[in-house]
């Protein structure tokens, strides 16, 4: 359940237009829904700032529909990721609201629209790791950021990442998406002062071991500030970034808070 729906929920309930029985009914199914083939996780949200995810592949349609049908019906954003073309169809059929990146292979269906907070850029070293940034910078949109995409920005014609320095700079967390020798990332963290989250992709010929090169590469960066996730998972670095603006919006907050303010004489 999304944390400003629960709120919206309670506030009803102390002005009396919902019921004890209504509010129970809705937290019924917290922390979970027990489905049988799935646990769907309603109280994600309100524990990490971030709902349940949906991965697709090696789901039935039938389950996905399932799964959508619950967390939406908690007005909360649903999110599917490695998501099949015949499954895509589904959801765009039940929700027509949904959208579908084909590139990135998710869908969403935005309930409970969010903020937006900070700045992240996704970058790529060349076109065959768009569909891993896709899936990045979808996830970190979805949850919170804004986000704009350079794609196609490889060390091998290190110029063209030049042209977008401005970018970079203004950036408050940079996705670096790269396969082959993964090199792009190093070079974007030795640019920035932010933190630049590393996403190795499976592109390359047979010595980047679908992505192992590229990870080793990107871990054993010598700049400075770079995490890395794991080959492909846009949905884990979209979540690092979206988690990294979320707490620093939060943190900032507090500053001003707390801050004591100037009296006038």
């Amino acid at each position: 359940m999304d944390p400003n729906e629960l709120k919206k929920m309670l506030a009803e309930f102390k002005a009396g237009r919902r019921s004890e029985d209504e509010v129970l009914e809705s937290l019924r199914t917290l922390p979970f829904e027990d489905m049988g083939f799935a646990k769907v996780d309603h109280h994600r949200s309100l524990r990490t700032g971030l709902p349940e995810v949906v991965y697709g592949q090696g789901k039935t349609t039938e389950q996905i529909l399932a799964i959508a049908e619950s967390i939406v019906g908690k007005k909360t954003n649903f999110l599917v990721t490695r998501l099949a073309p015949d499954a895509a169809e589904a959801l765009c059929e039940r929700f027509p609201d949904g959208v579908w990146n084909r590139q990135g292979q998710v869908f969403f269906v935005e309930t409970a629209p969010r903020d937006k907070n900070g700045y992240v850029l996704v970058i790529t070293a060349g076109t065959t790791d768009i569909p891993a940034a896709e899936e990045a910078a979808t996830t970190a949109a979805l949850f919170g950021c804004n986000v704009d995409r350079v794609y196609d920005v490889g060390v091998a014609g290190v110029h063209r990442l030049m042209a977008y320095e401005s970018m970079i700079h203004a950036a408050d967390v940079l996705i670096v998406a790269a396969g082959m020798e993964g090199a792009l990332a190093s070079v974007v963290a030795a640019m920035a002062k932010v933190p630049v989250v590393a996403l190795p992709t499976s592109v390359g010929y047979g010595a980047s071991f679908q992505g192992l090169a590229a990870l080793l590469g990107m871990m054993t960066s010598c700049a400075a500030g770079v995490t890395v996730v794991n080959i492909d998972n846009g949905f884990g670095a979209g979540c690092a970034a979206a988690l990294i603006v979320q707490r620093a919006h939060h943190l900032a907050g507090q500053i001003s808070r707390d801050t004591p303010r100037e009296q006038s004489e």
